[in-house]
């Protein structure tokens, strides 16, 4: 530890409670769509980037607020329980009421708001914070919490760190943007061409032939010698096939809708809501050319997707679809130029996402440095 900084616990230098759950019945009758009021803040509303979003339509109107725990500006706000524990971290600019699963960390006089915000983003917290996780979801207790410890320098040293830390942030933020927006422009190049197909459209049920596998997700074998096809974006292993052709698979069931589509050629099995598409012995349709066209439709299958829980798509929808059918020669045209732009999306996007590994990684250990005090 630096001369002159001093280790303390974070319940010694700040106050820090849990806020207030509200039930879904409660939160239609009396809190949605209320003008005035304070803002309420739930785990879904903080971004892993530590974005607090206020205009969530929840808010708690002033006759009630007496019945709610309150979170000042400056007051850090952190997830303390499920998957997002200890990753979920917002610094607080508004007076807000929050939900339960949050902690608010208030400081104490002569203690930099920001500088809490910054220190639990940093390895130290982070690893305290591992080493008191307990119960099935995953959760720290108040009086847990209230243990770890800080290392503090002076009130003016925090406040240097904190105007180095936000420089060096935003500066990375900024660059972040830039990537992701690189990223996007890359994509949608591949995708532009793939929407820019014109021809007569076909039904896919008068092009393709239809099955499903017959086998559950967990028949997967991890020394398999043949592809398994499951609804996940992996592709898993097994021992024994029952396809040995060339096909589509699509993805039947997702949790939230994101299904996948993938093309093979050879022996494999497949998950029983994944479907195999064949393509017709008669059909004038290629095989990779079908799966683009697929690839095209992911949008559209996820807002048709039925299911309250698990999104799944039914037969009919796929063998209704409509695709553009122009010639075969001009398919293999198509499929050619596809392929290089895919290719070419895929390096690009590996080396936008290193970017933005990058950029992680410099955030950790620019903090690794703040708070070991070599800035």
């Amino acid at each position: 530890m630096k001369q002159g900084w001093e280790k303390k616990k974070i319940n010694d230098i700040a106050s820090i409670y849990s806020g207030n759950s509200i039930n879904e019945e409660e939160k239609k009758e009396k809190y949605l769509k209320i003008n005035g009021g304070l803002p309420y803040i739930a785990t879904k509303d903080i971004s892993f980037d530590g974005v607090i979003n206020y205009d969530n339509g929840v808010r708690i109107p002033i006759d009630y607020i007496k019945n709610f725990k309150v979170a000042p500006a400056n007051a850090t706000l952190i997830c303390a329980e499920g998957g997002s524990a200890g990753k979920k971290i917002g610094f607080n600019t508004n007076e807000v009421c929050f939900v339960n699963k949050l902690f608010a960390i208030i400081p104490n006089n002569k203690i930099e708001g920001k500088f809490i915000y910054y220190w639990a983003q940093s390895p130290d917290f982070r690893k305290q914070f591992i080493a008191h996780l307990s119960g099935l979801i995953g959760g720290v207790s108040l009086n847990k919490f209230r243990d770890i410890e800080i290392v503090l320098p002076s009130y003016q040293e925090q406040l240097r760190i904190v105007n180095i830390l936000d420089e060096a942030f935003a500066a990375i933020e900024t660059a972040k943007a830039n990537t992701e927006k690189n990223l996007q422009n890359v994509r949608e190049l591949f995708e532009g061409y793939l929407h820019g197909i014109k021809a007569d459209k076909t039904r896919l049920r008068d092009l393709v032939s239809i099955k499903t596998g017959k086998l559950d997700a967990n028949a997967a074998k991890p020394d398999g010698q043949y592809p398994f096809f499951t609804c996940a974006r992996e592709v898993y292993a097994i021992d024994e096939y029952a396809f040995d052709c060339e096909a589509i698979l699509l993805a039947g069931n997702n949790a939230v809708g994101d299904f996948n589509v993938k093309h093979y050629n050879g022996k494999f099995n497949a998950y029983q809501r994944t479907y195999v598409i064949t393509v017709n012995q008669d059909s004038k349709v290629l095989y990779r050319y079908l799966y683009f066209q697929l690839l095209d439709k992911l949008k559209e299958f996820k807002e048709k997707a039925v299911g309250a829980g698990t999104k799944f798509l039914k037969l009919g929808m796929i063998q209704d679809m409509q695709i553009p059918l122009p010639s075969l020669e001009h398919q293999e045209d198509i499929v050619a130029k596809l392929d290089t732009l895919e290719k070419e999306t895929k390096q690009l996007d590996d080396i936008y996402r290193q970017k933005l590994f990058g950029l992680e990684d410099l955030k950790r250990s620019i903090l690794q440095k703040a708070f070991n005090g070599e800035l």
